[in-house]
């Protein structure tokens, strides 16, 4: 069987959630058996979003081939078994060099270089590639029906139903129904507006997916069947939910997959969404309420840190836990006022980031992790403050920085590493201060070898693990003696024992912090060890201090 191809397109206005309703379709197709893969194709001219400002587009997804994509991606990840990477998230940026590059190299022999079928036909080839990789690709375009960047996108979809057949694609288009609380009405005519653009340029959705606040009636969704020329039963209400997990069950309950594999002329087995449903019933009725204090420089906006939150969610389930997180601005909030949030808290944690930036009010929540034994969980940036934080307050170096804070630092305990060794590459990197931004990063997976008597083994259970990284600078090894001497272990080395990749110390409770970023894997079916740790050993402080 041939590889079939779902195209999700967005109307009247962004954050309906289509990454969100890609990957629930994503599980609802899994769970009838099929093997699916996924891609995001986004509009903006940036190659990668690895250069962009997380208050502008959000946090950078990282995958195992060290591709910086989309933070949909994770969504995918989350919800299905895909393993994606540099082949699933393609920008107009990225399009546009790989044509622009051509030409220069002379591959179009002379021809004027144009959107169609230049642009478009590369488009199509990056869809196409995942031909065969499964028995169905979903395939998310970014941005807004009517936005000029998405265009080429739009027109290159359009082509490959012609190519592919209509049996092979399936359009589905992602829409809002407002509800006028004064008038006590759903109004259809913004969908209407947005199919109608997109008839215009020749794709006719087959499914609806209608985000509202309450039910659509017969009436309502006869009505934007007949003006939208689509069939009743295939517009589906995706309604408001409390827990977005929650929304594959919603789309079953709505029949959604019965649609999409009419539509294609599949036969599935019946679906088995139990995992699903026992993981809803889990969060619905916890036993228990926590709160984390996340102190970090991009709080602002919580799709800054998209997957670490749900990272902690995660955790919290599998300690049949509510988490709440109190988002702290460390660039902000400071002295007592810090203190005084940071006492609310049964667990800290300091997250990834770049620059100097809030760096102080980081370093004070440490110090206050540390003396005062609250479990903490620094990851990447987080884990490089806590080297500095014990290296001023514990180890006797009071100038202890990071070059990238300080350059003429006379204790440079994290520092740009010259050459190191690439697991994935299988040769020596080097990098310096001059290097493009995206080539001075280590990228990706790479594995890492466990101390067998450390919080960190007993979290994993495991000697090797391999975990994702996103980072520039990192820890000098002629400290590490100094760090252990005064009571700090390093208990995650790359098997070559270069490059330091966990901290911890011993004598506190639980204080843990790691290079690389354990949130990119954990899953709401499957939630990473640390992140399991981490809140089990809050839960413990906070049960302790109840009795």
């Amino acid at each position: 069987m041939r590889t079939k191809f779902i195209f999700i397109t967005g109307g009247v206005l962004s954050s309906l959630g289509k990454g969100l309703a890609a990957a629930s379709i994503g599980a609802l197709l899994e769970a009838r058996g099929l093997r699916i893969s996924m891609q995001k194709l986004d509009p903006y001219i940036n190659v990668d979003p690895g250069t962009m400002n997380p208050f502008q587009h959000g946090e950078v997804f990282v995958t195992d081939d060290g591709a910086e994509t989309d933070l949909d991606l994770g969504h995918y990840e989350r919800y299905t078994q895909a393993k994606l990477g540099q082949r699933h998230n393609y920008t107009s940026g990225r399009i546009y060099y790989s044509v622009i590059t051509k030409e220069r190299r002379g591959d179009y022999l002379g021809g004027t270089v144009q959107v169609i079928p230049h642009i478009t036909d590369e488009i199509k080839q990056a869809v196409l590639q995942l031909d065969n990789e499964a028995d169905i690709v979903i395939v998310e375009i970014g941005g807004t029906v009517g936005d000029i960047e998405g265009l080429p996108f739009l027109e290159a979809i359009r082509q490959l139903r012609a190519d592919l057949g209509k049996e092979n694609t399936l359009y589905i288009h992602v829409t809002y129904v407002p509800y006028i609380q004064a008038a006590g009405e759903l109004k259809t005519k913004p969908t209407q507006h947005s199919v109608r653009e997109l008839r215009a340029i020749g794709i006719q959705p087959d499914i609806l997916l209608c985000r509202t606040q309450i039910d659509l009636s017969p009436e309502i969704r006869s009505k934007i069947g007949l003006f939208c020329n689509v069939e009743v039963n295939r517009v589906i209400a995706a309604i408001d939910v409390k827990c977005i997990y929650e929304v594959p069950l919603r789309f079953h309950k709505e029949g959604l997959d019965e649609r999409i594999v009419e539509c294609l002329n599949m036969w599935t087995r019946a679906p088995v969404l139990t995992h699903w449903e026992d993981l809803i019933s889990k969060v619905r009725d916890p036993q228990y309420r926590l709160r984390i204090a996340m102190v970090g420089k991009y709080v602002n906006l919580r799709e800054s840190y998209k997957s670490l939150n749900e990272a902690l969610f995660h955790g919290g389930v599998a300690n049949n836990s509510e988490v709440e997180i109190d988002f702290i601005n460390s660039e902000k909030t400071r002295g007592e006022d810090l203190l005084n949030r940071l006492a609310k808290a049964d667990g800290i944690l300091v997250p990834g980031g770049f620059g100097r930036r809030g760096i102080p009010g980081m370093l004070e929540a440490i110090t206050y992790a540390r003396e005062n034994k609250v479990p903490f969980f620094g990851i990447c940036l987080g884990m490089q403050l806590a080297v500095i934080e014990f290296a001023r307050n514990v180890a006797g170096l009071p100038l202890a920085d990071s070059t990238e804070f300080d350059s003429n630092t006379p204790d440079p305990v994290i520092y740009l590493m010259k050459e190191w060794y690439d697991y994935r590459s299988k040769k020596v990197e080097k990098r310096d201060s001059n290097t493009q931004k995206g080539g001075t990063m280590r990228l990706g997976a790479y594995p890492c070898q466990l101390v067998t008597d450390s919080k960190a083994y007993l979290a994993y259970g495991l000697e090797q693990i391999s975990e994702r990284h996103r980072h520039r600078y990192e820890f000098n090894n002629s400290y590490r003696k100094v760090l252990e001497n005064a009571g700090a272990r390093f208990t995650g080395l790359s098997p070559n024992g270069e490059l330091v990749e966990i901290m911890e110390i011993p004598e506190h409770p639980w204080f843990l912090g790691c290079q690389f970023h354990p949130e990119f894997k954990s899953r709401p079916l499957n939630p990473h060890p640390l992140f399991v740790a981490f809140i089990h050993a809050a839960l413990e402080r906070k049960l302790k201090y109840e009795a």
